[in-house]
């Protein structure tokens, strides 16, 4: 039997108002310039960076930069990511119809979502503080409400998003953006499903995201721009002596030690 499963899909309306809200913020201005700073004159500019060091969250409890732990960890390699796997956790994999690269990851657990992207930064600052201001006004222009607030990987927003019910009419749906500035790399994750709004439904996928390692690699990337993932590489099939069952009958694997279920959605 295959360890993965693959398969096409179509996203529903809310999935696709999710997502829109969701890559707006970082993919629109890649590679655009620091704003205030630019109008300084270069010689002062480069004053207050030697003066100011950039703010460094502290990741001491992850997400990890791919230095920072060994390269054979038993995570599932994922391209720019490595996710540590769960009992139960599905992985849904987004791709690109055009270039047919895979733009994002959701992992699903217990009932709730947070989708996965990953981000080149610059070497001397972090880029949370301006997405988060950008993702807040694609919100608010989309007819939906943002709370910022403190959370366990720091500033993060709350986002209520306007999506069509069964009956016709416009209802809310919670949606959180966490952010975690890295390395010259960012990583985004965007919790859907009862860990938007529940701090005890979130505890599962947050240890998730606090387990995930980056791999932002040595090529230069403009800020901004995507890191790329891959889907993951089927597991060696057993061989056929292997395949025999023992006299005592085959023992039912648990899902995650099966592969995590995989849905490519394009």
């Amino acid at each position: 039997m295959s360890l993965f499963r693959r398969k096409r899909a179509r996203d529903d309306e809310g999935a696709t108002t999710e997502s829109t809200a969701s890559t707006e913020g970082a993919e629109s201005t890649a590679g655009a310039g620091g704003g205030a700073a630019g109008t300084e004159p270069a010689e002062q500019g480069a004053q207050d960076e030697r003066d100011v060091p950039p703010a460094v969250p502290d990741r001491s409890r992850g997400p990890f930069d791919a230095s920072e732990v060994p390269a054979e960890d038993g995570r599932l390699a994922l391209g720019g990511l490595r996710l540590a796997g769960r009992e139960g956790m599905e992985l849904r994999f987004e791709v690109e119809e055009t270039s047919q690269r895979v733009i994002a990851v959701t992992v699903g657990l217990a009932g709730s979502a947070a989708q996965l992207q990953v981000f080149a930064a610059p070497r001397s600052s972090g880029v949370w503080e301006e997405i988060r201001a950008e993702i807040a006004a694609a919100v608010t222009a989309q007819g939906g409400a943002v709370e910022e607030r403190p959370g366990p990987f720091g500033a993060e927003l709350l986002c209520r998003l306007p999506v069509r019910t069964e009956d016709g009419r416009t209802a809310h749906r919670p949606t959180r953006f966490v952010g975690v500035d890295g390395p010259r790399w960012f990583l985004r994750a965007v919790f859907s499903g009862p860990a938007a709004h529940d701090a005890q439904a979130a505890q599962a996928l947050e240890d998730v995201v606090r387990d995930v390692v980056v791999v932002r690699g040595t090529d230069a990337m403009a800020p901004r721009e995507l890191i790329p993932l891959a889907l993951p590489q089927a597991r060696p099939q057993p061989a056929a002596a292997e395949e025999q069952e023992p006299a005592g009958g085959r023992e039912e694997l648990k899902p995650f030690e099966r592969g995590p279920e995989i849905t490519e959605v394009r």
